[in-house]
């Protein structure tokens, strides 16, 4: 692959708006009841498995929560509880995208089932919200709209529990610690757009979790005002057990949904995905716009099944982290990432885990193999080797930098991938232009050699 061509990204595709066309339109429709049908399901299923006044107490208990890395809200609520928010997150986000009448594009897509995946264990309505109204500001400022940054305001929000530790971890008096949990919030939504806007070409693409990044940067500056302050953060660690089979099944049986779907909306056929596997997943590489609706939905559902096959198999549990990290792979199943460039990543963390003596079914190790998949593209770009040493280099610095930000921002997997990038890019972008001047040289030798006609 050419230099120049490997900066520009070698699968970007052009800003795409709704077209005017009726058959545009119906797309739209099927996929905004696609995504209110996961969030009905997902509130309904709350219901099913537990009493409303089970539902209430839980809820509470969420909505009160610090929220900080690693807050299960299985372990500190409930499992109906749990889905029940959300649910709720994911349908008010899906609403608001659609009432801005934004393209349900793949970053849009991934962008919601974030929300949806990291919902389970650290985003609820109360910190999210400060932080969407924040984004919506600076659009104000900026004189844009706010379908501009809607994919930077649902991202943002990963920076959620430093407005619930604010209001709820440090025993300040509620109305003081609610207001200024809130005005961070807001902050946090004025500063994340510009800076992920300009963090973005420090890694050229090579990491998806552009926002994990910058909210790492903006989460370690949060944690040094307070800690100035006398504030200082304590990590959390509450991970739920016992639940990995009914998980199991229920997102099986989620991705078996996606696959037909996904089946039916390309035509009844798998024609074109094999196609897709082909693609490097460089950001931006948004599946929706160039392989359309169906494609994109059956890969969404085979990553789905790869994240949850990979959990089965290496012994880990499926709890309220896990199941959003898989919930993360399959929403950016539309937006770079494909079996094929993820394996090589999920194979470099395992065999770190091995070579290591790190428990391989561990909840860090299986968070890193499934989160450390961001670094996709490496292996699409400079091929498998490459992405199995990116998974190799993400479990060892994922460990390492979380202390910055003191679990402030949810995307501490994010923040770690965005340091391999910036360090495997300019590296490999070196080789790939040694090895073409190489060949070029040699070309010229060849045809200087070459007798004459």
């Amino acid at each position: 692959m050419e230099p120049a061509r490997l900066a520009a990204g070698a699968d970007r595709a052009p800003d795409v708006r709704p077209a005017a066309s009726s058959g545009s339109l119906d797309l739209q429709k099927v996929k905004f009841r696609l995504l209110v049908a996961l969030c009905v399901a997902a509130m309904a299923f709350g219901f099913v498995v537990e009493t409303p006044a089970d539902l209430l107490r839980g809820t509470v208990a969420i909505l009160t929560s610090p929220s900080n890395l690693t807050t299960d809200y299985m372990a500190i609520a409930s499992v109906g509880a749990t889905f029940l928010n959300a649910g709720a997150l994911t349908l008010l986000s899906v609403v608001l995208v659609r009432r801005e009448r934004t393209e349900f594009s793949g970053p849009i897509i991934a962008g919601l089932f974030t929300v949806f995946g990291f919902a389970l264990f650290g985003k609820n309505l109360f910190n999210s919200v400060p932080i969407t109204l924040g984004v919506l500001l600076y659009a104000r400022l900026d004189h844009k709209r706010f379908r501009d940054y809607q994919v930077e305001s649902l991202f943002a929000t990963s920076l959620g529990p430093a407005v619930s530790f604010m209001a709820f971890g440090k025993d300040l008096p509620l109305w003081l610690g609610i207001l200024l949990g809130y005005l961070l919030g807001v902050v946090i939504g004025l500063v994340v757009p510009p800076l992920s806007e300009h963090f973005k070409k420090f890694h050229h693409g090579l990491s998806l979790y552009n926002v994990g990044f910058t909210a790492g940067i903006v989460g370690m500056v949060v944690v040094a005002v307070m800690n100035l302050l006398d504030l200082d953060v304590v990590e959390a660690s509450y991970v739920s057990t016992g639940h990995t089979l009914e998980l199991a099944v229920l997102t099986f049986t989620f991705c078996a949904a996606l696959l037909v779907c996904g089946f039916v909306l390309n035509g009844r056929s798998v024609r074109g995905m094999l196609g897709l596997m082909r693609r490097s997943g460089q950001a931006p590489t948004d599946f929706v716009a160039l392989e359309g609706v169906g494609r994109t939905v059956m890969n969404m559902g085979l990553v789905g099944v790869m994240a949850v096959t990979y959990v089965l198999a290496v012994g880990g549990e499926l709890n309220g982290p896990v199941l959003g990290a898989v919930f993360t792979v399959i929403g950016f199943g539309a937006f770079g990432k494909h079996p094929r460039n993820c394996l090589p990543v999920l194979a470099g963390v395992a065999l770190a885990s091995v070579l290591t003596s790190t428990d391989i079914g561990s909840t860090a190790a299986v968070l890193a193999a499934l989160f450390g998949t961001t670094l996709a593209p490496i292996s699409g770009v400079f091929g498998s080797v490459w992405g199995v040493v990116a998974g190799v280099m993400h479990l060892a610095i994922v460990a390492n930098v979380g202390f910055l930000h003191a679990g402030m921002n949810l995307y501490n997997q994010g923040f770690a991938a965005g340091f391999v990038a910036i360090v495997l890019y300019p590296v490999l972008h070196t080789m790939v232009g040694i090895r073409a001047k190489h060949a070029a040289r040699s070309a010229h030798r060849r045809r200087r050699r070459a007798p004459a006609a």
